[in-house]
């Protein structure tokens, strides 16, 4: 690009032969960046295969936490300049994606929104599993039943049971690119997370809210 000052004089031929000239805007500035094509893509230390099917379902969540660091320090608005990564994603968008793919819960329904699923809209999902609903609504008369925090060891073990269960029917699923079972279990795996929610800030005498 040709920086010409106001004094320059050029022919009406020269001026022919210019390139454009180009304004800088927002866009122009913003269009730059390196904006990552999805969560995967700031963690390739941690995440080195990237999504499911080619990488795994479980995350190294040590692993992740580490380069959740080293990535915050290069983009933190308090980082010297000379740390600082310019031109590499916000802070906010890093914080967002370590968030999201820390928890096997958002991660799964982040994995399945970027195959345009979203299990939070599908309401068939959740009333389609009869046997799913008695079982939490029987764990929920149990909750409401206990008089010490000691009578609900029992649940929160089976609740934990059930989880580690459905963490392994999302890695099989997901490793097997099958999104209709994957996203049933996200559904389930949501409810027995909302369990453990539970169990764990319960209250004698506190009423029991599970969140569907």
């Amino acid at each position: 690009m040709r920086i010409l000052s106001s004094a320059t004089l050029i022919s009406p031929q020269q001026a022919r032969r210019l390139p454009p000239i180009v304004h800088l805007t927002d866009s122009n500035r913003l269009s730059s960046s390196k904006v990552p094509i999805n969560f995967y893509t700031l963690f390739p230390s941690s995440i080195p295969l990237g999504p499911p099917p080619k990488g795994p379902f479980t995350i190294d969540p040590r692993a992740l936490q580490r380069e959740f660091f080293g990535l915050q320090q290069k983009s933190h608005p308090d980082t010297p300049l000379h740390v600082r990564t310019a031109d590499g994603p916000s802070s906010a968008f890093i914080n967002k994606a370590y968030t999201t793919l820390r928890g096997p819960l958002s991660r799964a329904q982040y994995l399945l929104s970027l195959r345009g699923i979203n299990i939070e809209d599908d309401e068939m999902l959740k009333i389609n599993d009869q046997e799913l609903l008695m079982e939490v609504l029987e764990t929920q008369e149990e909750i409401e039943g206990a008089q010490q925090e000691e009578d609900l060891e029992p649940l929160k073990k089976a609740n934990d049971e059930r989880i580690i269960k459905s963490l392994e029917v999302l890695e099989e699923a997901f490793a097997a690119d099958d999104l209709d079972t994957a996203k049933v279990e996200a559904v389930r795996l949501k409810y027995w997370t909302n369990l453990a929610e539970t169990l764990k800030h319960w209250e004698k005498g506190k009423p029991i809210v599970l969140v569907h």
